[in-house]
């Protein structure tokens, strides 16, 4: 959101501790390797030197560049291909439709981008690399994927400094970060998904055909799930010039219907492509969905061993 004095705290406690006990564990095969929870493709082949980062408490010893340390006084680590830890790229909706909600609290982008951030930190609490980009209608910010403990800042900074605008489209975006992004990771995608399903479906497979894992956080406003209106409303398209006032009790049962066929037919080509559907109601508290939800990544992963 733009920066205001009551600038949204998106790490929120509640959602941290319900969510802070769990494991993010890739099911898929993930390039690079934490011994014990993600399986690499490249166990038994040599490594190659990849770049420095700036050493950070609790990093292994073994791995400072003392010939670097001699010449600038500073602590290094190296790091190599083979050890780089999983990658997790988190894709946040900033177009209009998002800000839905923002005139009775918490916005779908304030829940998305609390979503967004809870899973970070977890992500780099098991010394994971987190990168973000937020997106509408063109790709709006990227913040690459880091490890470094003070990273995840910048994206929390870059989330509530973020104003929804413009229409959703995902098309042209996603093409050019699955040519960019490299090497096999997780992608996680946080939006209202109000697009043709079917271009959605297109889009995504753009990941999966680069062997990603991508998980789809389908955030969704209460009012749009279950349609509550009870009194002749004026409704506005909020990505859309248009505007209708009705009677909306005349028009709840053919809603629900549209709403209901548009879901299955989301989830359809989400297990489809073996993506993972995740509905975020903004009425429910978001880290007993996290939590849920992260369980049964966890059971099924058990179950796959």
């Amino acid at each position: 959101m733009a920066k205001t004095e009551d600038t949204k705290n998106y790490l929120d406690p509640k959602t941290l501790d319900k969510i802070k006990r769990l494991e993010v564990r890739a099911r898929l095969v993930v390039e690079g390797f934490i011994t014990g929870q993600h399986r690499s493709p490249y166990n038994g082949l040599a490594i190659e030197f990849a770049a420095h980062r700036e050493y950070a408490p609790g990093d292994d010893l073994r791995h400072i560049d003392w010939k670097v340390w001699s010449k600038t006084d500073r602590l290094y680590i190296k790091e190599y291909e083979e050890e780089t830890n999983l990658k997790c790229h988190l894709l946040v909706d900033c177009s209009k439709s998002m800000r839905y909600g923002e005139e009775s609290g918490w916005s779908k982008f304030d829940y998305a981008a609390t979503a967004a951030a809870s899973l970070g930190y977890l992500m780099q609490q098991q010394q994971d690399s987190v990168g973000m980009v937020t997106f509408s209608n063109q790709i709006d910010t990227t913040t690459k994927a880091s490890s470094h403990p003070s990273h995840l800042k910048k994206i929390i900074h870059q989330l509530q400094e973020t104003q929804p605008d413009n229409q959703t489209d995902i098309n042209d975006p996603f093409m050019a970060l699955a040519a960019k992004i490299r090497g096999r990771g997780m992608i996680c995608l946080f939006s209202d998904l109000f697009l043709d399903p079917e271009q959605l479906g297109k889009s995504l497979q753009q990941f999966r055909l680069r062997r990603h894992e991508v998980i789809v956080f389908h955030v969704m406003h209460h009012d749009e799930l279950e349609f509550p209106f009870q009194e002749n409303t004026l409704f506005k398209g909020m990505e859309a010039d248009a505007q209708l006032h009705t009677e909306p009790r005349a028009l709840r049962d053919s809603y629900m219907k549209a709403v209901d066929e548009y879901m299955t037919r989301v989830k359809q080509i989400c297990a489809t492509a073996g993506i993972d559907h995740v509905l975020i109601d903004t009425s429910q508290p978001l880290g007993e969905v996290l939590s849920s939800y992260l369980a049964f990544r966890s059971k099924s992963r058990r179950k796959l061993v």
